[in-house]
C-alpha cells in the first residue's frame, strides 16, 4: 500500500508482551490506541499476536476506526488451507488463550490445531543470538515437540519468530512454515479497498515512528526489517 501514510508505535518500555497479564496488555493497548486517535488515523493494525489474542475483544468497540487484529484477520484464510493438522508456535500468553484454535474452528472445526509456547524465542531474536549453537538447540527442542503431532503446516505465531526462519528451515525445510504477516497484509489491503478506505491516489507516503523507550536502540534493532532514516520519537505513557 505505497500511497498510505503510516504511524508506527513500538512499546519497548513494556516488552516483551508474551508474559504480561491480561490487565496489563489491555492497558498498554488502550494507551497506544488513544495515542493513535490523537493522530486522527483511519485504521489501526494490531500487528502483535499477543495483543490480538488478549486485548482486542476488550477494546474493539471503544474506537470509531477500522481495527485489524492479526490472529482474527488471518484465521479465516488459515482455515481454508487444504490440510488436516496445523501447528502454531507463539508466546505463552497467546498459546494459553488458544486464540488460534478457537478462531480457526469458527470456520473449520475439522482442522486439528496444535499450539506450543516458545518463551525463549523472542529474547533470542531481540538479543541477536541466532548464530549461537545454544539457539539451534533451543529451536530444535520445540520443533521436535511439535513434530510429534505430525503437522502439515506450522504457523510462526509471533512477529519475532520469522527471524529464526534460517534455523527453522535448516532443520525442517522451508515449505512447512507460514508467516502470517503475509496473509495479514494482503487481508488489510483487501478490506481497506472493500470499505473505500484505501488511498488509491499517488501520495507522498509519510512515515512516523514512535517508541516508549530506547529510541536509538530501536533504530539499530529495526534494521533487521526496515532502515529508518531518523531516530524514532519518544512517546511514553503511564505504566499499567
Amino acid at each position: 500500500m505505497p500511497n498510505e501514510d503510516y504511524i508506527y508505535y513500538g512499546d519497548l518500555k513494556n516488552s516483551p508482551y508474551g508474559e504480561k497479564t491480561k490487565e496489563q496488555l489491555i492497558g498498554y493497548a488502550e494507551n497506544i490506541f488513544n495515542f493513535f486517535m490523537e493522530k486522527d488515523v483511519k485504521a489501526v493494525v494490531m500487528a502483535c499476536n499477543t495483543t490480538s489474542a488478549i486485548a482486542y475483544e476488550s477494546i474493539k468497540d471503544k474506537y470509531d476506526v477500522k481495527i485489524y487484529p492479526l490472529v482474527q484477520s488471518c484465521a479465516n484464510v488459515l482455515s481454508l488451507l487444504e490440510i488436516k493438522k496445523l501447528g502454531v508456535f507463539a508466546t505463552p500468553v497467546t498459546i494459553n488463550s488458544h486464540i488460534y484454535s478457537r478462531e480457526i474452528h469458527k470456520y473449520n472445526n475439522e482442522m486439528e490445531v496444535f499450539e506450543i509456547a516458545c518463551p525463549e524465542w523472542v529474547k533470542i531474536v531481540e538479543s541477536g543470538m541466532e548464530q549461537y549453537e545454544s539457539t539451534r538447540v533451543c529451536v530444535k527442542k520445540y520443533l521436535d515437540l511439535m513434530m510429534e503431532n505430525k503437522p502439515d503446516k506450522i504457523v510462526l505465531g509471533c512477529t519475532h519468530y520469522p527471524y529464526l526462519r534460517n534455523i527453522l528451515s535448516d532443520i525442517l525445510g522451508n515449505d512447512i512454515f507460514i508467516d502470517p504477516a503475509i496473509i495479514f497484509s494482503n487481508y488489510v489491503k483487501y478490506d481497506l479497498e472493500k470499505n473505500n478506505l484505501l488511498n488509491a491516489a499517488e501520495n507522498k507516503d509519510d512515515e512516523e515512528f514512535y517508541v516508549s523507550a530506547n529510541p536509538v536502540e530501536f533504530k539499530n534493532a529495526a534494521s533487521m526489517f526496515y532502515e529508518l532514516t531518523d531516530v524514532p520519537k519518544l512517546a511514553e505513557f503511564l505504566t499499567v
